[in-house]
């Protein structure tokens, strides 16, 4: 009876480290995508990586005052990372409205892509699916996963950002504590 309870244990501890997300690692090849942008244009990631080094950034939402400062960040600092040939993306879960709404807040010049059925964020390993108490929470200050997410419900990203070169990750930044951000200056410096 011992072996079946420790082996259940085990399964179990097994089952939940696998289910959060951990990124993928440097040096693994860049799943490919192609998503639309708050212009309603296709975005592919291969036909980035064609002309040079990418730099993707997962986002929260519009919503989220780190990711806003983050993205508004990014637009202030761009040719920092486009003098060194570099395409620049970001992805959220959010629904086309909101992603205006980013694009309103932050001043946007790059592609904001809406994760349609959370494909990139999973390919990624960034995905995770909100607790119903941090649900509930969030309601409160009137965020409404379903609303600013549609279909993608309340699954959000880790706030990830990764740097592609020939279809290989070189880089990454991946902290699963939101407040946490990759800086500009290292970014470019990774270039």
């Amino acid at each position: 009876m011992n072996k079946v309870v420790l082996l259940l244990l085990l399964l179990g501890s097994f089952l939940f480290a696998h289910s959060q997300p951990r990124g993928l690692e440097p040096g693994s090849k860049a799943p490919n995508f192609i998503a639309m942008d708050q212009s309603g244009n296709a975005v592919q990631l291969s036909e980035l990586i064609a002309k040079g080094p990418v730099v993707i950034f997962f986002y929260r939402g519009q919503w989220c005052p780190y990711c806003n400062k983050q993205l508004k960040q990014l637009e202030d600092s761009l040719g920092m990372l486009t003098v060194k040939g570099a395409s620049v993306i970001a992805v959220s879960p959010e629904i086309q409205e909101n992603i205006e709404k980013t694009v309103e807040k932050t001043k946007a010049s790059f592609p904001v892509l809406h994760d349609k059925g959370l494909a990139i964020m999973r390919a990624y390993d960034v995905a995770f699916e909100v607790e119903a108490p941090v649900i509930e929470k969030y309601k409160k200050y009137g965020i409404d996963f379903n609303k600013a997410n549609g279909s993608n419900g309340a699954v959000l990203p880790v706030p990830a950002v990764y740097i592609i070169k020939n279809g290989i990750i070189t880089y990454r930044f991946f902290d699963t504590d939101y407040t946490r951000r990759a800086s500009i200056k290292d970014l470019a410096a990774m270039l």
